[in-house]
């Protein structure tokens, strides 16, 4: 018989035999020794600094280009050398631009489109995700393949069938012109299905034991804790309607209706340069808005449903 002592003491020695873990090193080109020395401090420091403020200037430089512009005179901005900075800065041109391009209007068909596309994008968009996420139809995921399919198709390639189709249905400077193209999104359903594929079964099952049907599930169940994704793709949709061109061209050809991009590029050539560049810095102010306001739901949104819990 082995005492309990003796055990203990056989216990104790196997625990001391017993190899220690192997760390695992990642190998860098840069080893941790020499970036924690003074010189791989300062090299790291320097090359993060250039690298932050070289991306800074190449996204910024164009917008304060386009404000300095519009603070200038037409003198200034023909003159050769350009200057980066205004001799006189003045605002005459962001209340001449107003006059001129009727940008009240225009911002007012603009945010009228948008708010439309963006209730059937909602309608489609949600609905379609919610099926192919929770309800799980046959060839299911041969539907998500063939949308996300179409994201690989340049916009230029589908634009002359959406122009025909739109005549074809008589909508030509009818809001339903706009609106009908903008309900489907494949990318907007791709980052919705993501994130309903997150949410726990169990949240669901438990509301169809109580009862629920499919479109109370998703009312009830769904929708409240999908904020943070349906944020996201509320951005990204009225976004969309404020930078569109090429359709709203095509679609919406009398003044009356124009978007606000379209009504710039109509009088461009009729009214000064810096004019030209006070009326394409109030059309920037919305977005510019809308972004600082919910960059943090934005990337909030985007990440969220990455790690199933």
């Amino acid at each position: 018989m082995i005492s309990v002592g003796a055990r203990a003491v056989t216990g104790r020695r196997r625990e001391r035999r017993r190899p220690k873990p192997i760390e695992v090193q990642f190998r860098t080109i840069v080893s941790p020794h020499q970036l924690n020395s003074r010189w791989g401090r300062r090299i790291y420091w320097s090359v993060l600094v250039t690298v932050v403020v070289g991306f800074t200037l190449v996204f910024v430089f164009p917008l304060y280009w386009m404000i300095t512009g519009a603070m200038k005179t037409g003198e200034e901005i023909a003159q050769m050398p350009p200057s980066l900075f205004p001799a006189h800065p003045t605002l005459d041109a962001f209340v001449e631009a107003w006059d001129l391009f009727d940008i009240g209007l225009l911002l007012r068909n603009t945010a009228y489109y948008a708010v439309g596309g963006w209730l059937f994008s909602m309608a489609v968009d949600v609905a379609a995700a919610y099926a192919l996420s929770k309800l799980r139809p046959l060839f299911g995921n041969v539907v998500l393949g063939a949308m996300l399919a179409t994201l690989m198709i340049p916009p230029m390639v589908v634009l002359i069938p959406t122009y025909v189709t739109i005549v074809d249905l008589n909508l030509l400077n009818n809001p339903w012109g706009l609106w009908f193209p903008a309900a489907a999104n494949g990318f907007n359903i791709f980052l919705l299905k993501r994130f309903f594929d997150s949410i726990p079964r169990e949240l669901v099952e438990a509301a169809q034991i109580d009862g629920a049907g499919a479109l109370r599930v998703l009312w009830s169940v769904v929708l409240p804790v999908s904020r943070p994704i349906l944020g996201v793709v509320s951005i990204f949709t009225i976004v969309n309607a404020f930078r569109d061109f090429v359709l709203p061209l095509l679609v919406m050809s009398e003044s009356d209706k124009m978007t606000i991009s379209v009504g710039l590029s109509q009088t461009a050539g009729a009214v000064t340069q810096n004019a030209i560049m006070g009326g394409l810095v109030i059309a920037s102010i919305p977005t510019i808005i809308v972004f600082f306001i919910f960059q943090r739901h934005i990337m909030a949104g985007l990440t969220a449903g990455s790690i199933k819990g």
